[in-house]
């Protein structure tokens, strides 16, 4: 891209950003408090308000009050999905997920007069110049890695990456020692009420970037809270998913007339499984620990309603990526799902049901690895319990923060140019209009890989070795592979693909240059 042309969207960007500035002002709506909660491996269908029976009150509140979008995508990995989603960008992991040429959400508001703080997982760098306070935030409590022992973080991963000890860290001071009733998720949770009651005192706007590490493994949760679930899930994840499956159908969330996919590959049928009360044990504890999140943002809620600061507040909940079908030391019954003793994972088969009606999981590119919730509350601008059905992206919520923020997106930043955005503003469609969306959309990890352009879809499962075509209005499910009858649409889509891929530095492995 030549320098002129970036010059030229990022001009158009701050135009829009100014008039809606502009707008804003007219209406008498000052720039808003943002609120941007990430949760970490969390499949489509957990919540409440998208079908699921893990207790969620509070958020099913924000999304009465508020809207859920439908076709919302992340990156399918935790770490580029909080690449693209801080930067505004697809992830460019050949230079590193934050280079000298990018800015990030805090940055830009930083610049327009906001305070920013952070919250929770970072993962995207430990040391200078990545650490959050080195990318535009004042203030940071969180894990700088990517899980930990919910627990005691200063217990060593002993399945992960030699079993390395986690950086915990608050204001580039690490934390070693951690109390008695410590519990990772009511940290993040009192740190961000503790962020908005010093905001309140300030006349000057803020930016609360929240990041659960739940319901990351390892699958801790407190003995209350996994009471509440235990032996719910002995009907197994078959039916959990039909049951889902049906709500959402119910909740008006899903075409009826999709159908819904069986068991992905490495599911088996919940006839067939040993240990069933295990099993349970395992989505049991999984459920406490959303249900845990939840209860944290109950009180993230009442402090804005405390401090008179809700109707001032935008506020945004979304997940990383779809549920987690990883098994870091396989399954062993030997080890308890919940209690800090122990390092355990959901697995593939409640992975399958967390990621209803999906294909797939984390790490994948089809729907049920790069869809999540999204849920935005904005009093006086998004219409109480509404439903967008738009196509959205990660690399939105940076062009979103800075349009609502009126605030300038740079051309140059500590000296060094700045890569233009590659998202386009949510704005129009929380104030109910419509917007001209993405022209396409890319997506690969692991050699997952996939590009949707308009209603059609491009896939390549790494297991299956082959692109699928999907059109995503009449098959949203991904169960009619329509390769075959439109190959010159599927050459098409893949060229793009390859280009993308070349853009931004992904490297195609032999056998994916051989199906080019």
């Amino acid at each position: 891209m030549t320098r002129l042309l970036t010059w030229a969207i990022t001009a158009t960007f701050v135009t829009t950003a100014v008039s809606r500035c502009e707008a804003q002002a007219q209406n008498g709506k000052a720039r808003p408090n943002i609120i941007l909660i990430m949760n970490d491996d969390m499949g489509y269908s957990d919540l409440g308000c998208y079908g699921g029976e893990v207790q969620t009150p509070n958020l099913n509140r924000v999304a009465a009050e508020g809207m859920r979008f439908t076709q919302f995508y992340n990156n399918a990995k935790c770490t580029t999905t909080r690449a693209s989603l801080i930067t505004g960008l697809y992830p460019r992991r050949a230079k590193g997920l934050l280079t000298d040429n990018m800015v990030t959400i805090a940055d830009v508001l930083q610049r327009a007069g906001y305070s920013t703080a952070l919250s929770g997982k970072w993962h995207l760098g430990s040391s200078a110049p990545n650490r959050p306070s080195d990318r535009g935030f004042d203030r940071y409590f969180g894990l700088l890695d990517g899980c930990c022992n919910f627990f005691d973080p200063s217990i060593p991963d002993p399945e992960f990456k030699g079993s390395r000890i986690r950086v915990v860290a608050e204001d580039d001071r690490r934390i070693t020692e951690f109390p008695d009733d410590f519990y990772m998720t009511d940290a993040i949770s009192d740190y961000a009420v503790q962020t908005i009651d010093r905001a309140s005192k300030s006349d000057q706007p803020f930016f609360l970037h929240i990041c659960y590490t739940a319901p990351h493994y390892p699958l801790h949760a407190k003995p209350e809270d996994i009471a509440k679930y235990q032996g719910k899930y002995l009907i197994g994840w078959d039916e959990l998913r039909r049951r889902r499956h049906q709500r959402q159908i119910d909740m008006g969330l899903i075409d009826p007339n999709w159908s819904l996919p069986g068991r992905d590959l490495e599911v088996v049928p919940w006839e067939q499984v040993e240990h069933k009360e295990w099993q349970d044990l395992r989505m049991a504890v999984y459920a406490a620990m959303i249900d845990s999140m939840d209860q944290g943002i109950g009180r993230i809620l009442n402090k804005l309603d405390e401090t008179g600061l809700a109707d001032d507040t935008l506020f945004m909940f979304l997940a990383d990526n779809g549920g987690c079908a990883e098994q870091p030391g396989g399954e062993n019954i030997n080890r308890i799902p919940g209690p800090k003793e122990y390092y355990t994972a959901c697995g593939p088969g409640w992975a399958y049901a967390q990621n209803t009606p999906f294909r797939r999981f984390k790490q994948w590119a089809h729907e049920g690895g790069v869809s999540t919730p999204l849920i935005v509350r904005w009093p006086g601008v998004v219409e109480a319990n509404s439903i967008n059905r738009e196509v959205g992206h990660i690399i939105d919520l940076l062009p979103t923060c800075a349009d609502v923020a009126s605030a300038e997106y740079p051309t140059e930043h500590n000296g060094h140019d700045v890569l233009p955005t590659e998202g386009l503003s949510l704005a129009p469609l929380f104030e109910g209009e419509s917007r001209d969306g993405h022209a396409s959309l890319f997506w690969e990890w692991n050699t997952n890989r996939a590009v949707r352009q308009g209603d059609w879809k491009l896939c390549w499962d790494r297991k299956v070795k082959k692109w699928e075509l999907y059109n995503l209005v009449a098959d949203r499910t991904e169960m009619n592979d329509l390769a075959a009858a439109h190959p010159e649409r599927v050459e098409k889509l893949s060229s793009k693909w390859f280009t993308w891929a070349e853009a931004t530095g992904v490297k195609v492995k032999n056998e994916q240059t051989a199906a080019k």
